[in-house]
């Protein structure tokens, strides 16, 4: 006897069933977890909030407190400047300050939305960024000094030191961006980082990938102290406007070149595979200095986490020799 059809539907419909419900199961099950993430996350950083340890001082620039770290009494000024995304810029520099402060007066800068700094919902186009960073120095009486930036402050530097073309007596870069780099055009998925950090699956990433300062020189209390402002710090508001703008910042900055007269010393990495003619481009960049010079070394693109040492004897060299021959 043949199977009615209600008798078919019926068959054909519990595998149907099964699938659903487990889809079912498992949307449940993802959406407890980030539940639980997401709870896990707020209680952590309340809690990692009160141990956050305070340094350097506020400066108040557009009506908020930015932070600033001033470490050395040289008579010549270094100012410092973080890479994009730097969770506490006056921390990661540090093994690089300790270098530098018995020679110089050493000031690290943390923008809006990094280190200790408050957030700003102001565009972070370059021109702003740059503005604020001067205002800053300004507040602290700060006129005359070299810059140092890693990273992308080789953008917002170049803006600066052509605005500010006065108060800035060399430019000095840690594997620092280039204008016309190639891959700089691209959009990047805000939403979802927002997502990410806010649901406490990025944190759950950092648990799991490992300590990134494990190997690094950084005291232990140093480390925990990065560690916490990072999850403070991690894809806020500001920094992500910033992202957003990162492609017309590039873009930007492509019709400027440093002044021919500013001393100017790139250390980069000696193998960037990521970027194309990473070389070729710094030197492009020196090729109409009277005072410039490119040191490679072996390192990673955070080249001030392990060859602290080097920057700081070269730079003091490079130094020496610029004002020698002035």
């Amino acid at each position: 006897m043949k199977p009615t059809e209600e008798v078919k539907k019926k068959r054909l419909s519990k595998p149907v069933r099964i699938i659903l419900k487990s889809i079912a199961i498992f949307i449940i099950a993802i959406a407890a977890l980030l539940a639980i993430l997401s709870i896990v996350n707020a209680i952590s950083n309340k809690s990692e909030q009160g141990k956050i340890q305070a340094y350097g001082q506020h400066v108040s620039v557009d009506g908020k407190n930015m932070n600033v770290l001033i470490q050395g009494d040289g008579e010549e000024t270094v100012v410092l400047l973080p890479g994009y995304g730097t969770a506490s810029p006056a921390l990661d520099f540090k093994l690089l300050i300790d270098e530098l402060s018995p020679f110089y007066k050493v000031v690290v800068v943390e923008p809006f939305g990094y280190g200790l700094s408050d957030g700003t919902e102001k565009e972070r186009s370059t021109e702003n960024i740059v503005s604020e960073i001067h205002e800053a120095l300004q507040q602290l009486e700060i006129d005359r000094y070299t810059l140092m930036g890693h990273s992308i402050a080789g953008i917002y530097g170049l803006d600066y030191v052509n605005k500010y073309a006065d108060e800035v007596s060399a430019f000095v870069g840690i594997d620092s961006s280039v204008p016309t780099q190639p891959g700089m055009d691209v959009k990047f998925p805000l939403k979802t980082f927002a997502f990410l950090e806010k649901s406490g699956v990025m944190r759950l990433l950092k648990n799991v990938s490992g300590d990134p300062y494990a190997t690094l020189a950084f005291d232990d209390e140093t480390k925990e102290q990065m560690r916490m402002i990072s999850n403070k710090n991690s894809n806020n508001a500001t920094t992500l406007n910033e992202m957003k703008n990162i492609s017309s910042n590039f873009k930007g900055a492509q019709q400027l070149t440093f002044p021919n007269d500013l001393p100017l010393i790139f250390f980069i990495q000696e193998n960037n595979t990521g970027v194309e003619g990473w070389i070729p481009l710094h030197e492009g960049q020196i090729k109409d200095s009277i005072h410039g010079k490119v040191m490679t070394m072996d390192g990673s693109h955070y080249l001030h986490h392990t060859k602290f040492k080097e920057i700081a004897e070269n730079f003091k060299a490079f130094m020496e020799e610029v004002n020698e021959v002035n």
